[in-house]
């Protein structure tokens, strides 16, 4: 039986060089037997939400563009939402069909294909992420046993940071001990 990541951030090690995952943060929404899937959650892209779903931009959080979620499908549509006053199973802000990934945080995902959201849609925060990060039975756990990953805590304002380019840092940086001095680790080490 697999520990369950699900709700907790995959922090990349500064020796993970594939270019999908240098320096990311990933918000795991599932991890069992069968494998692992998460998005991306600091990698804006410059298609604006606008161009995609008009009607979602009004209840985006800044900066209102669509997230690179990962390199798997990003044809596919992932959005992650917190509802104002949280939510439990009988709660569907703006008839939103929510499944819980962290449900202290209420955060959850929302069917892009259903109705337009209106302005009133309850949602604190939403953000919409092409793509996901997706890994096979054994995959992560091979990748967390040669170091290529931090797993730490999520908060709520992970997923909805104003500042996603700066959350690898943000995160490593509130760590306790040694990791947070991983914080500080230069982007390209040969040019210190």
């Amino acid at each position: 039986m697999v520990d369950s990541l699900k709700g907790r951030l995959l922090v990349a090690a500064p020796e993970l060089v594939d270019p999908n995952f240098h320096r990311t943060v990933v918000l795991m929404l599932e991890h069992n037997e069968d494998g692992a899937l998460g998005v991306v959650l600091n990698r804006p892209s410059e298609t604006s939400l606008t161009e995609i779903l008009p009607d979602w931009q009004e209840a985006a959080s800044e900066p209102g563009t669509v997230f690179v979620g990962g390199p798997v499908q990003q044809t596919v549509a992932i959005c992650l939402a917190r509802a104002v006053a949280g939510f439990g199973s009988d709660v569907r802000p703006g008839g939103a069909d929510f499944e819980p990934v962290i449900p202290e945080f209420g955060i959850g995902t929302v069917d892009l294909a259903g109705d337009a959201l209106d302005a009133d849609s309850a949602f604190a925060d939403l953000r919409v992420y092409a793509g996901y990060a997706g890994w096979a039975p054994g995959q992560l756990e091979g990748e967390l046993e040669v170091g290529g990953w931090y797993v730490v805590d999520a908060r709520p304002e992970d997923a909805f940071s104003r500042a996603p380019t700066r959350l690898w840092s943000d995160v490593l940086a509130r760590q306790k001990g040694p990791l947070a001095l991983v914080a500080s680790f230069p982007p390209d080490p040969s040019l210190n």
